[in-house]
């Protein structure tokens, strides 16, 4: 078991703790980085009193780690859905290091630089049709943020700002799309949310298609016939006030591996359609082929507004988001009248020219490598052995949606009774 963190004392015990204590000097170097972890480090979505001691990585070996101590574990994670190809990767290796032979950093405010058009020109390439501009940022919820700042003010400024009350998004229960301000407005995880409630902007939502607990009890095939009807009635009643309707597309990850049924999407992107709405995919977790294609959008037969792209991208190596939009959009901002004004938004390191040698070098192993050609027979073997799990009691229902997949236990599967936390 992994030991707990040190609780912190009294000032006079942690100053007598301090006279005990070897000098700096004197201690081992593995146990001096674990001392600074625990003084100084501060972890994410993390209660340190309640935390086990955190492992410590310090190399990777393919689709591995190892810690301090030379213990090798499987990254099954991927490191948060972003490490595709593991770690060390010769190819994404050998492009970084290029790269900074030329130049780390150059801003794109105001100026360009090669690497970053070479990856936007990539990415609208492999892009859905109809979505021709990139703007990049730093984090999945950079994406999100920005995409949420360019609706916005699309319909401030759009034909004179005719449609300037269009101001609040329509999401979905159970939906996380990050953590900053914007993006966890729009979020659907109440645990999330709450300490910042007050911080946050209003929004519209309706119930998400987590069909195994449906709040109606409607079965899974019924859910784009019946229980889509309270996202449209909020739509319709919301039609000239809704700046976008925000959607996972897919799959709900973070929210607890929520699958949408066949025709859920195409029927979000009728009713944004109907209301004249823009629409917002978040791919944050899902593109890059963990779906079963580069994109979800592609396989789902819809083109949204916005795209949203982040993990993956550099295939785990450097910090870099996209978002894409259509010349629709673009145009409104490019200051073609003194009432266009700019997108006033931008990130320090935004399609910094390490991160975007590792895009490209990333998206030239899709192709090298065969990657999206390969997916069909791993989605299948997954799916074939993810079934042989549903003889246990204690599994509830299996949801896979591509190469993502996740198991709901429960401690009674008639009463679909969850484990006590």
């Amino acid at each position: 078991m992994p030991k707990s963190r040190k609780r912190r004392g009294t000032p006079n015990q942690d100053k007598a703790t301090e006279q005990s204590e070897p000098r700096a000097e004197e201690q081992s170097p593995d146990g001096l980085l674990r001392e600074w972890d625990e003084a100084h480090l501060w972890h994410p979505f993390t209660a340190h009193e309640r935390q086990a001691e955190a492992l410590m990585f310090v190399a990777g070996d393919g689709h591995y780690l190892i810690d301090i101590d030379g213990n090798r574990y499987l990254d099954g994670v991927s490191s948060l859905s972003s490490s595709m190809f593991g770690h060390r990767r010769p190819e994404i290796d050998a492009a970084i290091s290029a790269q900074l032979g030329r130049v780390a950093h150059a801003t794109l405010f105001g100026n360009t630089t090669d690497q970053a058009v070479k990856l936007a020109r990539r990415l609208v390439e492999i892009a859905p049709e109809g979505l021709t501009r990139v703007f990049f940022s730093d984090t999945a919820a950079g994406a999100v943020e920005a995409a949420l700042k360019m609706a916005y003010q699309y319909w401030q400024q759009a034909d004179e700002g005719r449609h300037s009350s269009r101001q609040v998004f329509l999401t979905l229960g159970n939906a996380y799309h990050g953590d900053t301000i914007g993006a966890l407005s729009i979020g659907g995880i109440e645990q999330f949310q709450k300490p910042y409630k007050k911080l946050l902007f209003s929004t519209l939502h309706a119930h998400s298609s987590y069909c195994y607990r449906c709040p109606n009890g409607y079965t899974r095939e019924r859910c784009v016939s019946d229980c889509m009807k309270e996202l449209e009635q909020v739509a319709y009643d919301n039609a000239g006030r809704i700046a976008g309707i925000v959607v996972e597309p897919g799959l709900q990850m973070a929210g607890g591996m929520i699958t949408q049924p066949d025709g859920y999407l195409a029927k979000i992107h009728d009713i944004a359609d109907k209301i004249g709405a823009l629409l917002i995919h978040d791919e944050s977790m899902v593109g890059f082929g963990r779906s079963g294609t580069m994109f979800a959008s592609e396989q789902l037969g819809v083109t949204p507004d916005f795209l949203c792209l982040a993990n993956g991208l550099t295939a785990g190596y450097l910090p870099m988001a996209a978002t894409l939009t259509s010349e629709k959009v673009f145009q409104v901002f490019n200051g073609g009248s003194e009432a266009e004004e700019p997108f006033y938004h931008g990130d320090q390191f935004a399609g910094n020219a390490l991160a975007a040698a590792a895009g490209l070098a990333t998206l030239d192993l899709f192709e090298q490598e065969g990657i999206l050609e390969a997916l069909p027979a791993k989605i299948t073997r997954l799916e074939r052995e993810l079934g042989r799990l549903g003889q246990f009691p204690c599994v509830g229902e299996i949801r896979q949606f591509g190469l993502a997949a996740g198991i709901e236990l429960v401690a009674d599967g008639e009463s679909k009774a969850p484990y006590p936390r």
